[in-house]
């Protein structure tokens, strides 16, 4: 769905906002922040999560604890321009915990990856052993994080 296909009003705009910031708000405060009695506000949310405007809730977990303390994100792009050739890679990030993040993006490139492993060592083998293992892969760009001043992802 597009953003356009949820017809959200301020009032949702404004429960999304905070819902992004803290999902685990209890409902009573999140309807004092609103202006909203709690039913009221507990019946928006259940409608907003029913219509798919909120997709889950889930705890953000620091990279260090997932052991994954160096982060990189990485352009693919593809020696074959088939839907076939797509597909198999998209099959391949599905299948490798490293890749956090596969996106499908317009330009020079076809896919943008945010991967998260270990150290460089961890990262070498992944490159060597998961990307060098996918025949249509045509170039490979890796973009070292060395910091996240702004990072809002949950």
């Amino acid at each position: 769905m597009q953003q356009s296909d949820f017809d959200i009003d301020a009032v949702s705009a404004q429960i999304l906002h905070i819902l992004s910031r803290d999902g685990r708000i209890p409902n009573q405060q999140l309807a004092a922040r609103i202006g909203l009695s709690p039913s009221a506000c507990l019946r928006r949310v259940q409608e907003l999560e029913r219509r798919g405007a909120i997709r889950g809730y889930r705890a953000v977990i620091a990279p260090a604890a997932r052991a994954a303390g160096f982060t990189a994100y990485v352009t693919i792009g593809l020696s074959r321009h088939t839907n076939e050739a797509q597909r198999a890679f998209e099959r391949a990030c599905l299948a490798a915990p490293q890749v956090r993040e596969c996106h499908n993006i317009t330009g020079s490139v076809e896919y943008l990856l945010r991967v998260e492993v270990a150290d460089l060592d961890a990262y070498r083998r992944f490159h060597v052993e998961v990307l060098g293992a996918f025949p249509q892969i045509a170039t490979i760009t890796t973009h070292v994080v060395m910091g996240s001043p702004k990072d809002e992802r949950a």
